[in-house]
Formats: C-alpha cells, structure tokens, sequence
C-alpha cells in the first residue's frame, strides 16, 4: 500500500555562536516530549518558505528572515510518510513564544536533550560533516 506524503517546511534556526534551535513536540500530538526542528505541514498553495513563516510565526512568535532551502528527506513514520523541507534561518525578529508549551534549546553538537526525533537525527550528520564533527551527535 503506497502512501502519499506529507510535505514538512523545516526551519533550522542558527545563531551568530553557530548554535541550532530544537523544540520539543507538545503534549496530545504524535512523539510528544521528542526533540525536532520547529516547522509545520503545508497548506494548500503554499510554498515552503511561506509555510515555514506561518509555523513559525505561529508556533514560536517570530518573524523569519529568508529561509536558505538546504536538503530534503523522506522519512517513513507508522503514522504518516512526510517528506522534510529543510531550511537554514539565520535571521529572525521577536521574542522566543513557546505558544503549544513546548521547551525550546538552542544545542550544538552532539545534541544534550534527549530523546531525539528520528526525523531530526540525518540534520545532526549534515552538521557534523559540514563542521568537521567526528563523534555520536546525539545519545540513543
């Protein structure tokens, strides 16, 4: 039985110290209490930077610079394949809003906060190559 996925905008917010944000998913949804990039389903005729704005927007109570399309995966979960749309932000405006009372931390590598989504362990490697990091970049 095929499936047809579900298109993901993904932003991975970086700081000036080179430092990644993650939030935890809320309570009352699939995985709560993992770790991930913040980012969101897109909605019919959206585009994934628009996408990325809206989520964001809604879910952390900041406004994004340009969303730097990077890489996207497949990932094949029981509940749903999603197809992620990975997004580099270096740029942002507003103060941080946890607005589903999720946790937010911003990590570097390996990753402290556990447990990790598995959607979120390929980004980890693609840092760890892009940085020169040799080592686990997460525990579990």
């Amino acid at each position: 039985m095929s499936r047809e996925p579900v298109d993901v905008a993904v932003g991975v917010l970086i700081d000036r110290d080179g430092r990644f944000l993650l939030t935890s998913r809320p309570e009352g949804k699939v995985y709560a209490g993992y770790w991930e990039f913040p980012g969101g389903k897109l909605e019919a005729g959206e585009s994934v930077e628009e996408a990325l704005r809206r989520e964001l927007h809604e879910e952390l109570g900041i406004t994004i610079g340009h969303a730097h399309p990077w890489k996207v995966e497949m990932m094949d979960y029981p509940h749903a394949l999603v197809r992620l749309h990975f997004c580099k932000v270096y740029e942002w405006r507003g103060e941080f809003e946890m607005r589903e009372q999720q946790a937010m931390a911003w990590q570097g590598l390996p990753v402290e906060v556990v447990p990790v989504l598995p959607g979120t362990v390929p980004v980890l490697a693609w840092f760890a190559s892009e940085r020169g990091f040799a080592g686990p970049t997460h525990e579990g």
